[in-house]
């Protein structure tokens, strides 16, 4: 990647450049698309084709996966919790042979979910822009890539054109510094961040991490951080890809391969931003400083240390005030003191195979004292979690080992708790309502949420072994 002006540029800005078609000043550039992956929910965007009397332009960059609606009991649509939900499915099956694009069908070994598949499957690659018809599509900016969440409309132009009309957004450099202490992941120094930013604290724009804790997190820490960067309003999340990552793709089914390969690791070598580089805003964090993190409210960025108690919002404005009344928590209560009722561990941020070994380390040879269910991220993290053995230790433990599916993230394939209950959720949102009517979601890592199905209660994970 040569910068032929010689102006210093940011990661963010180097893949955007090299994807420009055509560039209006101001205003929206056309950027060529590298892989766009869809779910069973995109049939708006084939009937707007077919309506049209349009086609797929290239199949075999475009991949289809089932993920949102679908059964996790079952691997057949006939499975599915409405009659209506197992004609979408098949709907997909039918739109998905007539597009000719790669397809990961229910029954495939290879189905999950988009955002775990994509890694995994070697369809999100450093330097390249992907898209998707979901928001958390950030997730896959943790390799390097430009990666962003699409409409319907969007994703039939992307279908038909492979490209798209974007206005290129400020970026914010966010540093990490230090090590994260035991207990801490890439999820509690997301929740961390989203409760500085707050949710509308980086609206559109694009978050590069950076920092020396980048070394200290896993693939899977990287993944989780890019996956929630939006719930701080951002659209993207990035990191320079590293020889981690290029180890990871080596060999992956939709990766370069032979000497396609070697030429792509020396050109994503050239993948990082250059030391001058502007960014519109910069921020620091210490991740040593960090403690696990739960959710008291209805917002991503309600969020604090498990050490901490509930705040004083009885003079907050309306809508943290609402917050409290709806989670039924009091100011001053402590955390650590909330009683759960039920637990997920599942979602495109925290299902991969570390996060059901991290839950599996908490519950082995103990008992979980509410229900809950495990739904690993994709068929593939199933397998290798079985050769472990880590589904017996959640059987024993007393909670569901299900097959993969976004589940109770987002509650629409009827697995939902009760009215009322209480969860401890390793999800990214915990909305009023997302999963279920009446429905208290309490966000946190897998670590912590098999702390609290252990306890009852929320519990610092730190403090579990001396219980």
């Amino acid at each position: 990647m040569q910068n032929s002006t010689h102006k210093p540029l940011s990661l963010f800005e180097k893949i955007w450049a090299r994807h420009v078609i055509v560039e209006r000043a101001p205003g929206p550039s056309l950027l060529y698309i590298d892989r766009h992956i869809i779910h069973e929910g995109s049939f708006h965007a084939f009937a707007q084709l077919k309506e049209r009397g349009l086609s797929v332009k290239n199949p075999k960059q475009i991949f289809g996966v089932a993920d949102h609606y679908v059964p996790t009991t079952s691997r057949s649509p006939q499975g599915a919790v409405t009659q209506e939900v197992t004609e979408m499915i098949l709907k997909f099956d039918e739109n998905m042979r007539w597009s000719r694009a790669n397809y990961f069908s229910l029954q495939d070994p290879r189905q999950g979910i988009v955002h775990v598949v994509g890694p995994e499957q070697g369809i999100s690659l450093p330097g390249s822009t992907l898209t998707c018809s979901d928001s958390h599509t950030s997730t896959h900016g943790a390799f390097g890539a430009i990666a962003f969440g699409v409409g319907q409309s969007e994703s039939c132009h992307i279908l038909t054109t492979q490209s798209l009309w974007q206005t290129k957004p400020p970026c914010t450099r966010i540093e990490l510094q230090g090590t994260p202490a035991p207990g801490v992941s890439g999820k509690d120094i997301i929740l961390a961040l989203i409760a500085t930013l707050g949710t509308s604290g980086a609206t559109g724009q694009a978050i590069e991490y950076c920092g020396s804790a980048l070394q200290a997190l896993t693939i899977d820490d990287r993944l989780t951080m890019c996956n929630m960067t939006i719930e701080a309003g951002a659209r993207f999340g990035i990191m320079a890809p590293n020889d981690t990552i290029f180890n990871y793709l080596h060999g992956r089914p939709f990766a370069p391969q032979h000497a396609q390969w070697d030429a792509a690791v020396n050109d994503w070598r050239k993948l990082y931003s250059d030391e001058t580089a502007h960014y519109d805003r910069s921020l620091s964090i210490d991740v040593s400083a960090l403690s696990p993190m739960v959710t008291w409210g209805t917002s991503p960025e309600q969020a604090l240390p498990i050490t901490d108690c509930v705040p004083d919002v009885h003079h907050g404005d309306a809508s943290t005030v609402a917050a409290m009344h709806y989670m039924g928590v009091t100011p001053g209560q402590r955390l650590d003191q909330i009683k759960i009722d039920r637990v997920f561990i599942g979602s495109c941020t925290n299902a991969r195979l570390s996060d059901l070994r991290n839950a599996a380390n908490v519950l082995r040879g103990r008992k979980s004292s509410v229900p809950g269910m495990v739904v690993p991220g994709s068929m593939d993290v199933k397998r290798q979690a079985e050769a472990e053995g880590l589904d017996r230790v959640f059987i024993d433990a007393g909670l569901e080992w299900r097959d993969a599916g976004c589940s109770m993230c987002v509650g629409i394939n009827g697995d939902l708790a009760r009215p009322g209950e209480r969860v401890a959720s390793t999800s990214n949102r915990n909305f009023v309502g997302r999963q279920g009517p009446g429905v208290r979601t309490h966000l946190m890592s897998p670590a912590m949420a098999a702390a609290a199905a252990v306890t009852g209660r929320l519990s610092d994970v730190r403090r579990l072994p001396k219980e």
